[in-house]
């Protein structure tokens, strides 16, 4: 079992930038799969940018292609997210998540998802 503990959300006007970071309490470099999903107000939980097991392949949301990356420092077990050129509609709760179902390295599946963090506020003003 894994715990997460994301910080470094916050506000900030559009175009701007923020790095959040996922803290795991365990080894997470060679035993799990971890992504960035986002919730706004009123809508679906969604993926947003997603590592394999080793941190060898990422994939990310259209919405955020380009202007997110999703990053892993193994020997601090920290999973980063660097947010740049920031819009309105990035505004949401930034959840971490990490899983390890057999036979899976790299999946955009929430349901495959089985350890969350608490989730970390980004507010982007226009």
């Amino acid at each position: 079992q894994v715990q997460l503990v994301e910080s470094g959300g916050g506000s900030v006007q559009g175009g701007g930038s923020l790095l959040l970071s996922c803290k795991a309490s365990g080894d997470i470099g060679s035993r799990y799969y971890m992504a960035w999903f986002r919730q706004a107000a009123g809508k679906e939980r969604e993926g947003v940018a997603f590592v394999a097991t080793g941190g060898a392949n990422t994939g990310y949301a259209d919405s955020v292609k380009g202007r997110f990356t999703i990053s892993q420092d193994n020997a601090e077990n920290t999973l980063y997210l660097q947010m740049n050129s920031l819009k309105p509609e990035d505004t949401a709760m930034y959840y971490c998540a990490a899983g390890n179902t057999y036979g899976i390295v790299y999946t955009r599946g929430n349901s495959h998802y089985k350890y969350w963090g608490q989730g970390t506020q980004v507010t982007v003003s226009s």
